[in-house]
């Protein structure tokens, strides 16, 4: 029986789209991994750390507010804020001006939580711009915001 054959990646064209969404593959896996190791070394998934830099960016937020910040439904934010508020990082008090709705804001412990850097999938990203140019950065941005337009388009 022959052996397969293994391949370089440079050795087989994929073609641009093939080739780019192996790119988004490997972002993706890449951010569930560091993800993962946060929670085991920090104590926070990368989305609960996105919501506590959100919440800790804006002050006190309405959790739609904060959906919509994160392109995603309400609802789909149930578990991630209920875990946050059990583990103490995130309070829910109920809006002054309208008892009906609740906001958002860190405890002390979401606080400290909020400045820590080291390890998060916010570091990688943050060291990858400081190796580009501010023109590409745009380009890629933009690139990016034109997928996520026809995702949604499509879905």
């Amino acid at each position: 029986m022959p052996s397969a054959i293994r391949l370089k990646l440079g050795d087989m064209p994929m073609g641009q789209v093939l080739s780019f969404m192996r790119l988004l593959w490997a972002v993706t896996q890449g951010v569930e991994s560091t993800s993962k190791r946060m929670l085991a070394r920090i104590g926070v998934t990368g989305p609960q750390r996105m919501v506590l830099r959100i919440v800790g960016h804006f002050g006190p937020i309405y959790p739609g507010d904060l959906a919509g910040i994160l392109h995603v439904d309400p609802s789909s934010l149930t578990g991630v804020l209920a875990r946050l508020e059990t583990g103490g990082f995130l309070k829910r008090r109920r809006d002054p001006r309208d008892g009906r709705r609740a906001l958002l804001t860190l405890s002390a412990a979401g606080k400290r939580m909020n400045s820590q850097r080291e390890g998060t999938v916010e570091a990688a990203v943050q060291r990858a711009l400081a190796r580009t140019t501010k023109t590409r950065l745009r380009a890629t941005e933009a690139l990016l915001k034109a997928l996520a337009d026809e995702l949604a388009r499509a879905g």
